[in-house]
């Protein structure tokens, strides 16, 4: 068995071709869709992924800003900066490019984000309401991985590893899978025999960042592989997942990078146009 490859160029390509026409439509109101990243320093891995955002969100109509300040910026400044854009009627998505410097406390800026435009959903407020079953918005990359899911079939009934318990990754998409009615299980660093588990599994997502934590020899024939992992070595990205051995195995598989990734993005893109709707009433 050769695995089908989830092509996350492709598949997001195709996700923005319709998020590009209901932004047009948006416009054709008077509404456009904006999203704002705030970025703090002068890391250049950050910064060009907060271009990447913004020049993704521009190829399909959307405005978008950066908002980019000093290394030495206070928390002060910085959450003021993000008060502001909370008040501008005009920005609909406000990103906080993270990791941020020491003396700026990370959750106090993600909490100061207005709900109504956090984007990310990385939010207590909306974490809360993707768990009680509210209108939300969905943190990206899992949001990225189901839509990946969905062509592959069916999720009902399935047995599906969720590696990796963060509440940006796994613990979100666990509950998405929960809520197309597969079974799944939570597993982390304390998981004992976990990768002699993942034979049990019809659909495994590695989320951890450890390259070559799983191979083909420990994988279901024909499990749905999404991996995750997003690691520099030696200069180049790798996934947690031994692709070319897990490739023989699997029906279908994400590659690193090409796979979640471009995906993710596209979701920041999904959101932002669900903020500007939602803040004129439109469901």
């Amino acid at each position: 068995m050769t695995a089908e490859i989830l092509n996350g160029r492709e598949i997001a390509k195709d996700y923005r071709a319709g998020l590009a026409e209901e932004v047009e439509n948006l416009k054709s109101k008077g509404i456009t869709p904006n999203l704002t990243v705030v970025i703090v320093g002068n890391d250049g891995a950050s910064l060009s992924y907060v271009k990447s955002k913004n020049k993704a969100a521009e190829k399909i109509g959307m405005t978008s800003g950066i908002v980019h300040m000093e290394e030495s910026a206070t928390e002060e400044e910085v959450l003021a900066e993000v008060e502001r854009l909370n008040n501008d009627d005009d920005v609909h998505g406000i990103l906080v490019q993270v990791p941020l410097p020491k003396q700026v406390d990370e959750n106090k800026v993600l909490e100061t984000i207005s709900p109504e435009k956090d984007v990310d959903g990385f939010s207590p407020i909306n974490i809360g309401r993707l768990y009680t079953g509210q209108r939300t918005f969905v943190p990206c990359t899992p949001l990225g991985i189901m839509e990946l899911l969905k062509h592959t079939g069916s999720l009902e009934g399935k047995e599906v590893a969720v590696i990796g318990r963060s509440h940006i990754v796994g613990q979100p998409v666990a509950k998405l899978l929960t809520d197309q009615n597969a079974t799944v299980t939570l597993m982390h660093s304390r998981t004992k025999d976990m990768v002699a588990k993942l034979k049990n599994f019809d659909v495994v997502v590695s989320a951890v960042g450890q390259p070559g934590l799983v191979t083909g020899s420990d994988l279901k024939e024909g499990a749905v592989v999404i991996d995750v992992g997003n690691t520099m070595v030696d200069g180049k990205l790798k996934g947690d997942v031994d692709y070319d051995s897990a490739e023989k195995v699997a029906s279908y598989i994400t590659p690193v990078p090409g796979g979640v990734g471009p995906l993710t993005i596209t979701m920041v893109l999904n959101n932002t146009l669900l903020a500007a709707k939602w803040n004129k009433g439109i469901e």
